[in-house]
């Protein structure tokens, strides 16, 4: 069993339009834009990322968006929420705040003991604000909300599956423990994790399967210290079956990818060297970062991107 993993890294997912998704997450939500960067693989799309001061491990949303991208359709195969920790006694207020800000998707519930606000981002993404009365993680509060109010950064994420029986293997295997059980949803629980500590399966067996677009999840990454770390994590899953990429050098992290029995696909990602590499932290995302292979195009590519802000 696999003992390095301390809950989640990162959640990646797509957009259509990169000035919309900056704004949602910077003014409506209330995290710092850690970075801005492009795509590893298309320096014509931003890569975006949203958190708290540092970019923690365990509070990052990124972001590809891809220009006038096709609303993807929510599924099997994929995550289909990804959940906030905000303090206790505090749904009332982001109601408010995401009522004025016309989100759409807005319901109140009550999951495994603790209450929830789910909602939905621009493109149709499931998120949830969960409350939590023992998340001691300091909040970014540079864009106007207060601490006592603030994200803390995830909660965790639930995965929709046909069939949860394999990925629950799984995430034994990774160092997840089952917690328990409401109706179709089973949850597992990382010991002594970051604070983004859960996963959520929700068995849905006549449900289609997903189709991926703005909106749409594309991997969910969990985090381990650092390299040695991530190898000996590359080799037991490759030890137990799992196709697993090499490490790829992220610029803020390292990363291997594999995809689960259900269709989502995992990363792995270390801790080090973090968002401060390239950048003071008083100053993090304020201006692009790109990769080095794409540095003498910097001219073009800064042309061709949207300004995020008007």
């Amino acid at each position: 069993m696999i003992k390095d993993i301390k809950g989640l890294h990162h959640v990646t997912s797509m957009a259509s339009d990169a000035r919309q998704n900056n704004r949602f997450f910077t003014d409506t939500l209330g995290l710092r834009r850690v970075k801005q960067t492009v795509n590893f693989d298309d320096p014509s799309v931003y890569h975006l990322y949203y958190g708290d001061e540092n970019g923690s491990a365990g509070t990052v949303m990124t972001y590809f968006p891809f220009e006038q991208m096709m609303r993807g359709r929510a599924g099997v195969g994929e995550v289909g929420e990804t959940q906030f920790s905000v303090p206790k006694g505090t749904l009332a207020f982001w109601r408010e705040r995401l009522v004025a800000q016309n989100a759409a998707g807005l319901q109140e519930d009550t999951v495994f003991g603790a209450k929830r606000l789910r909602f939905n981002g621009p493109d149709g993404d499931g998120f949830a604000l969960i409350e939590s009365a023992d998340d001691e993680r300091l909040p970014w509060t540079g864009n106007g909300i207060s601490a006592d109010t603030a994200i803390r950064g995830f909660s965790g994420a639930r995965l929709n599956l046909h069939d949860t029986a394999a990925t629950e293997e799984l995430l034994g295997f990774m160092g997840y423990q089952k917690a328990e059980k409401e109706g179709d949803v089973t949850r597992f629980i990382i010991p002594g994790g970051n604070g983004a500590d859960t996963i959520d399966l929700a068995a849905l067996p006549q449900t289609p399967f997903a189709r991926q677009g703005a909106g749409s999840v594309h991997h969910i990454a969990f985090a381990v210290e650092n390299r040695e770390k991530q190898l000996e994590v590359r080799k037991a899953l490759m030890d137990t079956g799992y196709q697993v990429t090499p490490v790829i050098d992220r610029d803020y992290f390292w990363a291997i990818y594999f995809r689960t029995p259900g269709g989502v696909l995992f990363e792995i990602a270390t801790n080090e060297p973090g968002f401060n590499r390239d950048e003071d932290t008083a100053h993090l995302g304020e201006v692009l970062k790109l990769p080095t292979r794409y540095e003498p195009f910097r001219d073009r590519i800064e042309a061709n991107l949207e300004p995020l802000a008007a």
